[in-house]
């Protein structure tokens, strides 16, 4: 955990100090999100959203990196009800353009819970169950953008959860998240 901390780091101070171009932009999208619950439990799609900024460095024509700060909603829904975790996400993506403006990306993920909840589908009500969740969730991105001339572009990912978040002492519970990640941005 402190190596891939460790690494994320140096990969962004080595990509400040070596980029030929830095951009700043903003994104939001829709969420597709469930989770690796375990064989007890089936878990089913939820939709949410996320938000965040960006920051991409060029470090040539084809390669760049970026770094994101995006608060998303998670969570999935099991046998009726729903589990919500918001998260604050740092992924730190490599992009390499394969044509103008297109791009494929990959890159790890540290995830900060915020909060949790849970939601019996059938009721208004709903129960902190923050405690139920470990606080880091570590995660790998795979995905695809678009960008404009004008600066406007489209996302595609796909974040596979690493870490069993889940506070259980209960080996057959767990909780890694999957969240498909459609986004619409803007970069200045």
């Amino acid at each position: 955990m402190k190596k891939l901390l460790l690494t994320t780091v140096a990969v962004f101070a080595l990509t400040t100090v070596t980029a030929q171009d830095i951009s700043f932009g903003a994104k939001a999208g829709v969420n597709l999100a469930t989770a690796d619950a375990g064989d007890n439990f089936e878990a089913n799609t939820v939709t949410s959203f996320h938000i965040g900024a960006t920051v991409e460095f060029a470090i040539s024509e084809t390669f760049s990196v970026q770094p994101e700060l995006l608060y998303s909603l998670q969570g999935a829904d099991v046998d009726g009800i729903t589990v919500k975790t918001n998260f604050i996400n740092l992924p730190i993506m490599a992009k390499y353009y394969v044509a103008e403006g297109l791009s494929l990306e990959a890159g790890p993920q540290i995830g900060f819970l915020i909060k949790a909840e849970v939601k019996d589908n059938d009721t208004p009500l709903s129960v902190d169950v923050k405690d139920s969740f470990k606080s880091i969730d570590f995660g790998f991105n795979i995905g695809a953008g678009y960008k404009l001339e004008s600066g406007l572009n489209f996302g595609l990912r796909y974040n596979l959860g690493l870490s069993d978040i889940s506070n259980s002492d209960n080996e057959d519970a767990k909780w890694k998240n999957r969240v498909l990640q459609f986004s619409v941005g803007y970069t200045f």
